[in-house]
């Protein structure tokens, strides 16, 4: 505890002493966030410009990767941007486009953020990359105790006999990215069934699509939403994510549960506060209970200035990452340690999750937030033709693996799970 106190006070004095204090201008910043969330980024935002005098230029979209990709491509990349996932912050430390935060923040000492965090963070480079903004656990399934309670499952059996008979709340539009709501089931059930192992197999590539383990994983998805699909998969292909608990907490209910991650706290009703969560549990022999998914989103530096060193240190730090779990509505989880539980205390659900985030349990990235551009892209693509016409999983897979193969060995990043 000495140790982290006294690591604490030296970043502090570094973000006091070491940033831009008057005339510094203005800095641009591009990142996924928009409505209640960017509201609560920019509260974040706001703190460095008080402490620093630098203004923030924000542009929150959620077309952040394609727009990140045009500006680079033209020479006007944004100083930071926060990209949602690793396999994109890797593509640009490949094309030579993001700094290194070695000596910008120097070794993030492992007893503030745990050295799982540190590993997802590290993404597998060399060098640092990478900083944490949010974060957020998945592997949760969300219900309404008021309309229809669920106790923790032991078992994947336990869990399927309590969540049959009702319909689950889905919807895979999330224009430009429709799909991945389908994706996180298939990975999650992938995970929980055959353990991490395999599942690493497969995120870094080295495993088929057309293989047992992962044909049963969607055959699994398929059969659990049968009765959510019916016979109009066209509804849940067009239904916002963002808007498909509401079922949940209408009364009577349309649907009673959500496979969906924390950042859905952001969506909910007075944040959350109606709702809670259970693990999904294990499928298989080889899978430890707390066991989870989980995504962050990463901040990387595009342009090396006083600046934008400032705002990456910032970022970091555990006052910076205080302010938005505080800010109504925000949804949001810190990797480090060092930030206080109590920021989450008016709001259980949310306590919740930060607790099991810190629980020491098992945590895997997201599979395809490790995979190539290219092959998230497709798993997207086949997780709405599936659920469209689950007879044509077959084809699916031959075609995903097609590109699986097509994509260069050196593409791929290989994240082990851990605590």
């Amino acid at each position: 505890m000495r140790n982290l106190f006294g690591a604490l006070i030296l970043l502090a004095a570094c973000l006091a002493g070491c940033g831009p204090t008057s005339g510094a201008g203005t800095i641009t910043v591009l990142a996924s966030w928009t409505g209640a969330e960017g509201a609560a980024f920019e509260q974040v935002l706001a703190g460095f410009t008080a402490q620093t005098g630098v203004r923030v230029h924000y542009q929150g979209t959620r077309a952040v990767s394609q727009v990140l990709a045009s500006d680079v491509q033209n020479g006007n990349p944004p100083d930071i941007a926060v990209v949602p996932n690793p396999g994109e912050l890797v593509t640009y430390v490949r094309s030579h486009n993001l700094y290194s935060l070695d000596d910008v923040l120097g070794a993030p000492p492992a007893q503030i953020y745990g050295p799982q965090w540190l590993q997802l963070q590290v993404a597998g480079q060399a060098h640092l990359y990478g900083v944490a903004v949010k974060v957020d656990l998945k592997s949760i399934v969300w219900f309404n105790p008021l309309l229809h309670g669920l106790t923790q499952p032991g078992t994947w059996d336990e869990f399927t006999t309590a969540t049959a008979g009702q319909p689950w709340c889905l919807g895979l539009s999330a224009p430009p990215v429709s799909g991945w709501p389908g994706t996180d089931w298939v990975e999650d059930i992938l995970l929980h069934q055959v353990g991490t192992n395999v599942y690493r197999q497969w995120a870094a590539g080295q495993l088929a699509w057309t293989s047992p383990a992962v044909r049963r994983a969607w055959e699994t998805w398929g059969a659990m939403m049968a009765r959510t699909v019916g016979d109009n998969p066209a509804r849940l292909l067009l239904t916002d994510f963002r808007d498909a608990h509401q079922g949940m907490v209408d009364d009577p209910q349309r649907c009673a549960y959500e496979h969906n991650g924390s950042f859905m706290l952001a969506q909910y009703p007075e944040a959350g506060r109606k709702l809670d969560f259970v693990a999904v549990p294990p499928a298989g022999p080889d899978v430890a209970p707390g066991t989870y998914e989980v995504s962050a989103d990463l901040a990387g530096m595009f342009t090396d200035t006083p600046a934008s060193r400032a705002l990456i240190r910032y970022l970091a730090s555990p006052a910076a990452q205080e302010i938005w779990p505080r800010a109504s509505g925000g949804g949001a989880f810190s990797a480090t340690r060092a930030v206080d539980l109590r920021v989450y205390d008016g709001n259980p659900t949310a306590r919740k999750v930060a607790e099991t985030l810190r629980s020491g349990s098992t945590l895997c990235f997201d599979a395809s937030d490790l995979m190539p551009a290219t092959m998230t892209n497709a798993f997207y693509r086949a997780a709405l033709e599936y659920l469209d016409d689950p007879d044509h999983l077959t084809t699916l897979l031959e075609q995903l693996d097609m590109i699986r193969l097509g994509v260069p060995p050196q593409e791929w990043l290989s994240v082990p799970c851990g605590r």
